[in-house]
């Protein structure tokens, strides 16, 4: 019976040499009662480990390393939901004092965000420094043993919540350094536990680890010295190897149980709260979003709400309050009220174009009474996933967005989501090969027939063009480790513009910290919480000078909304393919596409713009439109079913929305189903994650009785969103700045 207490993961930046899944399932294997993740200063590694937790069925225990610049270094690990908040608090207050990538913390700081954490004390180390602790600054293996003075403050914080921490690992000198740290253990009166400092679930990873640390350092992996572990017993160890290292050292062992006993808390826990301020007083946010979306009703159809717009608003106001989402959206119409009210141009788009409420709301603009939405692309009740609205805005005024919700919601309750950059093929070589010591040269041969996505040749065959041998010592090393290396994450950077707000303290809910642009924080997750995507836009920001200037010299009040549509003149423009400086169809492709497809209405821009993607192109759907539209060759269906889904664009499936209705109505998915083929055909940068679903699609059709060649064409449609295609959400958002920039170039075209 063993709990490992102390144990990084690869999100400890260049120190830990496994995923956090690795990790979690060797302990399961080796039969570990439990697990602690105990990152350097960050918890961004746990919620990755909590998801393999929980499909394992192994206790986790969240933790973290933390080293303050006056005392030797701990490992804290949450008790509970308090010890949690405060521990979030803690690395919160570290990262926020400092640049990007450091934490600065002492030990008075620990002291006053101590409540109910444990704390085990790593008893060796250097003295105090001055400066913060970089995130990917190797531990010394060889530090010397610390004094009993500098534990007795540990003891004072945390009386019998404290524990030393006894890390031995094979070495020749582990007699010597158990009756040091019994003789310690007895004078700072803290009783010792066993931790095995754990850097990679399998010892064979060491070799990773090492050009971690020369990565780290800027040397290559023969200059790495003192600073390399002495053997490889940093890995998660057999029970057996566990009970003879720390046979001599009474208790050490069985503390590791009370400790986790004493650990009760779990991430299921947490819950995310919106704000909800935005409500008047008199009102729960609930009705006030009914009142709002029915008012927004009345004023984009004054004459008469059509039945199909009344019966999309019950249905989504209906499912909204059953989800607890309606906060949300308050919150995304206060920053769009925000934005129009300082003259900032900005339009909703991606999915939250398929919701009505985002309509009458004013978030979007494509109309639900003339387009096909889907609401459960957007928000769906068998996901239990929140929604996710992407929000344009004028590039150039974007930072006033942000500022304003950081000034509306406080540092302590906003920040931007983080995105994980991870390791690609082109900058695994670069890095693993200088730490090899290869020359500029050769590392630069070698990487310049990589795209960085894996969509290149084997790496066998590329080294082999570089004159490196595959099979050669230098060849092998060089691939094993590149392979191992791609998709390790190397840094947390701020999200485009994802935010984050909270009804309480976001801080309390996940570490925040300072990102590389001023007056930025971003979380350290990038988990799939709610957030608001305030992304910017340049051709928002031409759409608005143009606006501003024919006021200015026309004397004529233009926006979005009152652009007249369907003008038989803009259209002949774009069918000449006249469209340098119109939006999304100025490329050469585009401009090849659209004497063949001739545009003549709203929907042909929407299916344009989405025609001449990859996607569409490698799933060979753009011929048969072309041939279809043009009468060339005739349109058919297998079943009433599959025309419904399929007849606006001619039987030919170009828009993810449309693959995820084929896949119910045509081999039987649900929609839970259906929504994981839709992340699979949004995974363009990996490919390869559809064909998993080609067994259940063929299968589900042949039992539908839909013909071999069908089923087999179909996939092969579907398999192409792989490539990269539009949702049809998304595509209609953009054509309607497709129209308008078209409509200023033929009207106003000296604007």
């Amino acid at each position: 019976m063993y709990v490992e207490l102390h144990c990084k993961t690869n999100f400890s930046f260049l120190q830990g040499a496994s995923h956090p899944d690795e990790l979690v399932t060797r302990a399961a294997q080796l039969g570990y009662t439990a697990l602690a993740i105990t990152d350097r200063n960050t918890l961004a590694g746990v919620v990755r480990a909590h998801l393999a937790a929980k499909q394992t069925g192994l206790p986790l225990l969240i933790g973290a390393e933390i080293t303050p610049v006056d005392a030797p270094p701990c490992l804290l690990w949450v008790s509970d939901r308090t010890s949690y908040a405060a521990l979030c608090r803690l690395i919160t207050h570290g990262r926020r004092r400092t640049e990007k990538g450091r934490c600065h913390l002492t030990l008075e700081d620990i002291s006053r965000h101590s409540s109910s954490l444990l704390a085990g004390v790593i008893p060796y180390w250097n003295g105090p420094c001055q400066d913060a602790v970089a995130d990917s600054s190797p531990p010394l293996p060889s530090l010397p043993l610390t004094s009993p003075h500098h534990l007795s403050a540990y003891h004072d914080i945390f009386a019998d919540r404290c524990y030393l921490l006894a890390e031995l690992h094979h070495g020749v000198n582990d007699p010597a350094q158990v009756d040091a740290l019994t003789d310690l253990s007895r004078q700072a009166q803290l009783p010792l536990v066993a931790a095995g400092n754990v850097h990679y679930h399998v010892a064979s990873r060491i070799a990773l680890h090492d050009v971690l640390t020369a990565i780290s350092q800027g040397v290559t992996v023969a200059e790495i010295g003192v600073r390399r572990f002495p053997n490889a017993q940093r890995h998660l160890r057999t029970l057996d190897r566990i009970r003879s290292t720390y046979g001599s050292l009474p208790g050490s062992l069985q503390r590791t149980l009370e400790i986790t006993h004493r650990c009760t808390f779990s991430l299921e826990e947490l819950r995310y709260e919106y704000p909800k301020e935005l409500a008047p007083g008199n009102l729960t946010p609930i009705t006030y979003l009914q009142k709002l979306a029915w008012q927004g009703a009345q004023q984009r159809y004054p004459r008469k709400i059509p039945v199909k717009v009344r019966q999309l608003l019950q249905h989504e106001l209906q499912l909204i309050e059953e989800l607890h989402y309606e906060a949300y959206f308050l919150t995304v119409w206060d920053l769009v009220r925000f934005a129009r009210s300082q003259n900032i141009l900005c339009q909703g788009r991606g999915s939250a174009a398929n919701s009505a409420v985002c309509y009458c709301l004013g978030i979007t603009a494509v109309d639900p009474d003339t387009t096909d939405v889907l609401f459960e692309r957007f928000i769906s009740r068998e996901r239990n996933e929140a929604p996710d609205i992407d929000v344009d805005f004028e590039h150039e005024r974007r930072e006033e967005v942000l500022q304003y919700l950081y000034h509306k919601y406080g540092r302590d309750r906003a920040g931007m989501t983080a995105v994980v950059t991870t390791y690609r093929s082109r900058s695994a070589i670069r890095d693993v090969g200088k730490a090899l010591g290869l020359s500029p040269d050769r590392v630069d041969s070698i990487t310049k027939n990589i795209d960085g996505y894996a969509r290149h040749a084997p790496l066998e065959d590329i080294c082999q063009e570089a004159d490196i041998l595959p099979g050669s010592a230098v060849g092998k090393r060089l691939i094993a480790l590149v392979n191992t290396l791609v998709g390790f994450p190397r840094h947390l950077s701020q999200h485009v513009g994802g935010m984050v707000m909270t009804r309480g303290p976001l801080c309390e809910l996940v570490p925040i910290e300072n990102a590389s642009m001023d007056d930025r924080t971003v979380i350290q997750w990038n988990k799939d919480d709610l957030k608001v995507d305030c992304l910017s836009l340049g051709m928002l920001t031409a759409i608005h000078k143009c606006f501003r200037l024919i006021k200015q010299h026309h004397n004529k009040t233009l926006n979005l909304a009152n652009i007249p549509a369907g003008d038989e003149p803009v259209y002949d423009m774009i069918c000449r393919a006249d469209t340098v400086g119109v939006f999304q169809i100025e490329s050469r492709a585009q401009m090849s596409m659209l004497p063949r497809l001739r545009p003549r209405n709203y929907y042909d821009l929407v299916i344009e713009v989405a025609i001449v993607r990859p996607g569409p192109i490698q799933g060979q759907m753009v011929h048969p439109y072309l041939r279809r539209r043009s009468g060339i060759e005739k349109v058919t269906y297998p079943n009433s079913q599959i025309r419904n889904v399929l007849k606006k664009t001619l039987g030919v499936p170009l828009f993810q929305e449309q693959a995820m209705r084929l896949a119910v109505v045509a081999a039987g998915f649900t929609p839970g189903e259906a929504d994981q083929l839709r992340r699979a055909m949004g995974a363009w940068r990996r490919p390869g994650l559809i064909d998993q679903f080609r067994q259940k699609l063929i299968e589900g059709m042949r039992q539908n009785n839909l013909s071999e060649k069908f089923s087999r064409q179909v996939f092969e449609q579907i398999r192409g969103f792989g490539e990269y295609g539009f949702p049809e959400s998304h595509a209609a958002s953009f054509a309607l700045l497709v129209y308008v920039s078209a409509w200023l170039k033929h009207y106003y075209p000296a604007t």
